[in-house]
């Protein structure tokens, strides 16, 4: 089975209490394995959570957007678990299987 047959997490985040959904998010994003995914269902742009991926967990996911408005989005976000962790103290720039 490839990364892209994995199935995914699906969070629609439109029937979640809005203090209830950054939380909801990242335990579900750190949960998952290395290549898996969750796709992130909202009525508006994430921006403010991607740029809080970008603070907490740089380097260890990507962000693709599936759908982009104007009424609903959907991205999904990769875990990646590289980071600065992943290569300190190494050469290895984490990108690739050397490890």
């Amino acid at each position: 089975m490839t990364q892209l047959d994995e199935p995914l997490h699906v969070i629609d985040v439109r029937t979640v209490a809005p203090p209830q959904r950054h939380p909801l998010i990242f335990s579900t994003f750190d949960s998952l394995p290395l290549g898996a995914a969750l796709v992130l269902v909202n009525d508006h742009d994430p921006v403010p959570l991607n740029r809080q991926f970008e603070s907490t967990r740089p380097g260890k996911f990507r962000w693709d957007y599936l759908e982009a408005g104007p009424a609903l989005w959907r991205v999904r976000i990769t875990q990646l678990g590289f980071g600065d962790e992943a290569v300190a103290g190494s050469s290895c720039c984490g990108a690739c299987s050397c490890r």
